[in-house]
């Protein structure tokens, strides 16, 4: 990394940390300023965030979207954009509380465990030069983006659940966490987006594929864990609108759904090799 992308991308990473904290403190100690302090420090580590992709793709003469570390510093971003929107509209609670750890986590893995040559701005393979590349990686990281929101919420309603089911509706956690209600639909809205763009990106990937490898679909590891994500997002969909399965039902469904997104990111570019290695 350039040095100024490099401070950009530390002031990110510290801002989120802060911003964290004060969500911790303005959660436990039910002080609105401090949590509406907590969302400005936010904005500033996303505005650091746009800054260091925008410096990096100055510096690359292309979008920062090729390699590992250019997709999680860009996955940050997509999370954070949806969880600020998510503030601004619906002015849940504590979802930062829930959200921030998973951002906070992904740049810190993409400064600590990636390997020098991902950091270092290279040259495109034959097979990423294509404006098809701009297209799928974006619509993937606002897709991932939106469901790590309906995550961060689905979790929220499973502790809320557990915390009525043993009957400690007098804890602080409990009555400072929004409504079960509340939660489920709001977590109901983000997958319906989420879906939306996964799909987007299934259907560009394939068309991408069939001009880079002359084939739409050929059971690669990523294609076939997008697929499996897909399907477990839609089977969520499907069994709401359907039979009416709302509630815990629902949420253990998103989290699944978004351990399937983390591990087709993780689990299929460091453990299963394809043509998607080098993502």
């Amino acid at each position: 990394m350039g040095i100024y992308e490099d401070l950009a991308f530390s002031t990110a990473f510290v801002a989120y940390t802060a911003a964290i904290l004060l969500s911790v403190w303005g959660f436990a100690a039910k002080h609105e300023h401090v949590t509406r302090f907590a969302d400005y420090i936010t904005a500033c580590g996303w505005a650091a965030n746009t800054l260091a992709l925008i410096l990096r793709t100055i510096s690359a003469e292309r979008l920062p979207l090729s390699n590992g570390f250019e997709f999680l510093v860009a996955f940050a971003w997509g999370i954070v954009l949806f969880y600020m929107w998510m503030r601004y509209r619906h002015r849940l609670q504590a979802v930062g509380l829930f959200l921030l750890p998973i951002v906070w986590g992904i740049l810190a893995y993409a400064a600590v465990e990636m390997p020098a040559s991902q950091k270092a701005i290279t040259p495109l393979m034959p097979a990423l030069k294509s404006n098809w590349l701009s297209v799928h990686v974006a619509t993937a990281i606002l897709s991932y983006g939106a469901l790590a929101v309906s995550f961060a919420l689905a979790v929220m309603h499973l502790v809320k659940e557990r915390y009525a089911q043993n009957k400690s509706t007098t804890s602080r956690l409990y009555k400072n966490l929004p409504g079960m209600d509340v939660l489920d639909e709001s977590c109901y809205r983000f997958i319906t987006i989420g879906f939306f763009l996964l799909s987007m990106v299934i259907i560009s990937g394939a068309i991408w594929a069939e001009q880079a490898w002359g084939s739409y679909w050929s059971w690669d590891p990523k294609e076939t864990w997008s697929l499996i994500t897909w399907l477990i997002y839609g089977a969520c969909l499907h069994v709401r609108q359907t039979y009416g399965w709302r509630g815990r039902r629902s949420s253990v469904i998103a989290v699944i759904g978004f351990a399937a997104v983390l591990f087709t990111f993780f689990g299929v570019n460091y453990w299963l090799v394809g043509l998607h290695s080098y993502a």
